[in-house]
């Protein structure tokens, strides 16, 4: 994972991109985990109101990738906890993006890891075992595909096919 970015030298540099690689994600998401800055490969979990996959997904090693969750932009049920907050933490995950929202906050703000999502919510959600890993998702209208790379920082988060410079 580098931290040797900016966002908007990245937007700068690929202000005129016409073949959909560069990407920019909404400004809508909020900052919860310790991380202000992180990147890396993405994986992806498409739920909703269920963050079964989000778990199995956090409990394996992440090998400084981020993991970019489709709740569906659901703002009644948070997919990450404090405990799985965690579990990405100590399994090398660089970071979480979370259409959707997280609870916890106090104990994801402790945890060494890029957190992202729309709000926050204190109720969990419903343990079904539904949903979809590793599949491209759409993010606030934007798509974001298994293998891109995502870098954020205090500016906004970005995504491209390939990794950046």
């Amino acid at each position: 994972m580098t931290t040797d970015f900016a966002t908007c030298d990245f937007c700068d540099t690929h202000k005129n991109n016409t073949d959909g690689s560069f990407r920019v994600l909404p400004p809508v998401f909020r900052d919860y985990g310790k991380r202000l800055k992180f990147s890396g490969r993405v994986t992806t979990v498409k739920c909703f109101e269920d963050n079964s996959l989000v778990k199995a997904a956090l409990d394996t090693p992440g090998e400084g990738r981020v993991l970019v969750v489709d709740g569906g932009g659901s703002l009644r049920r948070a997919l990450v906890g404090g405990n799985l907050g965690a579990a990405g933490a100590k399994n090398g995950w660089a970071g979480i993006v979370v259409d959707g929202c997280v609870r916890d906050s106090a104990e994801l703000a402790l945890c060494d890891l890029g957190i992202r999502a729309l709000a926050l919510m204190p109720l969990p959600t419903e343990k079904k075992n539904v949903g979809e890993r590793d599949v491209a998702v759409q993010i606030q209208g934007v798509w974001v595909r298994p293998g891109d790379w995502l870098y954020a920082d205090e500016d906004g988060i970005v995504v491209n096919a390939t990794a950046l410079t």
